[in-house]
């Protein structure tokens, strides 16, 4: 075993193994790196990171590529989850020196850390326009040792080259300007350019999921609704998308959830990771939709997701894990300890798998999940899926009743029965890699996930069940990562140790899960804790110079740039999710404080950034939101009383993302919320009756105890 046997990283445990003798990102490899006068191989990658492991297979494995790597290299391994602002600087400079980036990432460095070679995936032996990873070494090594002035003064110029292209250390740039309305108008056009209006979706494959763009387009449409704009095609857009996504094969119909994303464009083959922010984004972005369309299509969608996370991604003691793999041991070969792991093994099935577990329900399982005798996918060109059927939604009930003779009912339960009969045989086959360690980041989006389903499906007997999720996720990340003493946030914990200096990321997305969180419960603790932690992040990451706030503390003198990151990518920029942040806090405590800084990172961006609709959807969301009217509605009244309930749904049934919800109970948490938001505090039931106030600024309309009334002030 190397050192990384030592690490609680599931993605750097996976190498311990490697004869490479492998450094966890720090001094010790650094001051040998010096001392040996050896150029540094950095890899960074990720647990569930298929091409990692295919590498890892290929190369790190190998004695002989070892060989080579232990002679001339100092190697360190990065799980890039837990070290984002390691990532971040190398991934800048492989996509700006080869136009394109990716996991694993390659990267080579002088002792000070400068990048001077990069890539991503490299092949044992040269294939596919790659050069065999033993001979990029071997070459790597020849001109370190042969001209060395060279590539040192290479690595200095990409170095202050790839500072001027991110930015870093350069202050003042920004606009000042907060962009108008038709900057939106802008944004909004150049996605319609993209859509696929035919099968859902932005451009062509491969498909990511980003809920980013959707989450934008829908507050656009909310805006301009309101505005008296009956344009529906943002709305559209939103819907077209996630009904794809829904009905294709990226979703997991069996168990729920979503995978990382589509292969084709008609969202047919997955690549079969499934991430934790996508289960809470894509969770966000379906109900936002069942709000906007009442279409519960979209809502069972949510509650597919959150069934899945709960049951399969929770910690016993509340925390979110992170991940689970694309790659498992095939059913046929389970118990072979030389068997080798294939990507979607333990979701793929043949038809006489289906044939055999669903029985005489098989011809309507057969029809509804578009099975064929010889498999069906489109597209698999490494054989891996060959025989085998990806499942995804062929055919409507209607349809299958219409062909077979069954009543619509009778297919129906036809389905449910086969989904559990499925569900339990394949939960007997080998499970893929779960990555258990708990990220703050992406716990803060999954409690805001479960706070917005129970306040939006509130009624629903699962309702109490997110809620309950959401409270323990966050009193999890309270209790492991929060040092009260120190005002500050950790970033990981798994097997009982909680690491690493939280980055801004991680105090922007838990910020936001405690505000839906105090949305959906009213307990002032949440209210007070984000504030707290708002004014943490603005003390560590903030900009006073050029506004925004920057993705680390600067400190750690091994990050070579300190970098904004704007990108609204898979997960939503920092900066982004802050500006929502304190828009809710302005409505929620108001006094004008909040919005300076909110102010300063839109305006940051100037009047042009329509054009960029593309690269910042979310802080576009945010913007939207400057330019939107926005609402306070207050419900005073018992959680357990059905008054209450009837007000709480008549608020939930409206799509309004510019509106927040004051959930006050009459008594002492009344009283302590007062302390925070005065406001409310001359707030009071009517006539012994739960009572909804709707206020704009602060300012409210007459009071109202009955659901017709508050539908009509809303």
């Amino acid at each position: 075993m190397n050192r990384l046997a030592q690490e609680r990283s599931p993605y750097l445990l996976q190498h311990a193994a490697n004869p490479v003798d492998w450094y966890p990102w720090g001094a010790e490899a650094f001051d040998r790196s010096r001392r040996e006068d050896k150029p540094i191989f950095l890899s960074i990658g990720y647990s569930t990171c298929h091409w990692c492991h295919v590498m890892e297979h290929e190369s790190f494995e190998s004695a002989e590529i070892a060989r080579l790597l232990n002679a001339d290299f100092v190697s360190i391994k990065v799980d890039r989850e837990e070290r984002p602002d390691v990532d971040r600087v190398y991934m800048s400079f492989v996509q700006s020196t080869t136009g394109s980036g990716g996991w694993p990432m390659t990267v080579f460095l002088t002792p000070e850390l400068k990048p001077f070679f990069g890539g991503t995936y490299f092949p044992p032996v040269s294939r596919w326009g790659r050069p065999g990873f033993p001979d990029l070494l071997g070459e790597l090594a020849r001109v370190w040792k042969n001209d060395r002035p060279r590539v040192e003064q290479a690595a200095s110029e990409l170095l202050e080259r790839l500072k001027m292209v991110t930015g870093a250390g350069d202050h003042g740039r920004g606009e000042s300007t907060i962009a108008g309305p038709e900057a939106l108008d802008v944004a909004v056009a150049s996605y319609r350019q993209v859509f696929d209006e035919r099968l859902g979706g932005f451009g062509e494959a491969p498909k990511f999921p980003r809920p980013s763009e959707l989450l934008f387009l829908a507050r656009e449409y909310a805006r301009r609704s309101a505005a008296g704009d009956l344009d529906q095609a943002p709305l559209q857009m939103v819907t077209g998308t996630l009904r794809a996504m829904a009905l294709g094969g990226m979703r997991d119909h069996i168990g729920g959830g979503f995978h990382r994303y589509s292969v084709d464009a008609a969202w047919r083959v997955p690549h079969f990771e499934k991430m934790l922010y996508d289960q809470a984004q894509l969770t966000l972005a379906y109900l936002e939709a069942a709000q906007a369309t009442g279409d519960d299509l979209f809502a069972t969608v949510a509650e597919d997701t959150l069934a899945y996370v709960l049951r399969d991604l929770t910690d016993r003691n509340g925390g979110f894990y992170s991940a689970e793999d694309a790659d498992s041991v095939p059913p046929e070969q389970a118990g072979d300890p030389s068997a080798h792991k294939s990507e979607g093994a333990f979701y793929i099935w043949t038809d006489a798998e289906i044939g055999a577990v669903t029985g005489g329900d098989a011809a309507i399982v057969r029809r509804r999940f578009g099975i064929e005798a010889d498999g069906n996918a489109p597209q698999d060109p490494q054989g891996e899926f060959t025989g085998r059927n990806l499942l995804y939604i062929a055919q409507t009930v209607d349809d299958i009743a219409l062909r077979t003779g069954a009543t619509p009912g009778a297919v129906a339960e036809a389905l449910e029965r086969a989904r559990a009969q499925l569900f339990t045989v394949r939960a007997l086959r080998p499970r893929p890699h779960l990555d258990d360690k708990v990220l703050t980041a992406w716990n803060g989006l999954m409690i805001a996930a479960c706070a917005r389903a129970a306040r939006v499906l509130v009624g629903r007997a699962t309702a109490s069940q997110y809620l309950a999720a959401g409270r323990q996720a966050a009193t999890f990340i309270r209790r492991t990562l929060w040092l009260e003493s120190e005002q500050r946030l950790l970033r990981r914990y798994r097997d009982g140790d909680a690491a690493i200096d939280a980055y801004a990321e991680d105090y922007a997305y838990l910020t936001s899960g405690l505000l839906e969180l105090f949305q959906a419960d009213g307990d002032p603790a949440w209210l007070e804790w984000a504030t707290t932690l708002q004014a943490a992040q603005d003390r560590l990451f903030w900009d006073e110079a050029d506004a925004g706030w920057f993705s680390t503390t600067g400190h750690d003198p091994s990050v070579l740039l300190r970098l904004k990151e704007d990108y609204d990518g898979a997960e939503p920029a920092a900066g982004s999710v802050s500006v929502l942040n304190l828009a809710a806090f302005e409505s929620l405590i108001g006094g004008g404080a909040w919005l300076k800084r909110a102010e300063r990172t839109l305006a940051r961006f100037g009047p042009k950034v329509g054009a960029a609709g593309r690269v910042v959807p979310m802080l576009l969301a945010g913007l939207s939101a400057w330019h939107a009217d926005h609402t306070q509605i207050v419900i005073v009244g018992p959680a357990d009383r059905d008054d209450t309930l009837a007000l709480q749904q008549e608020a939930a049934r409206r799509y309004r993302p510019f509106a927040v919800v004051v959930p006050v109970r009459p008594g002492s948490q009344q009283d302590a919320l007062s302390a925070l938001m005065p406001f409310v505090a001359p707030m009071r039931m009517r006539d012994g009756r739960a009572t909804a106030y709707v206020c704009r600024a602060f300012t409210c309309r007459e009071p109202v105890t009955d659901a017709a009334a508050l539908a009509a002030q809303l």
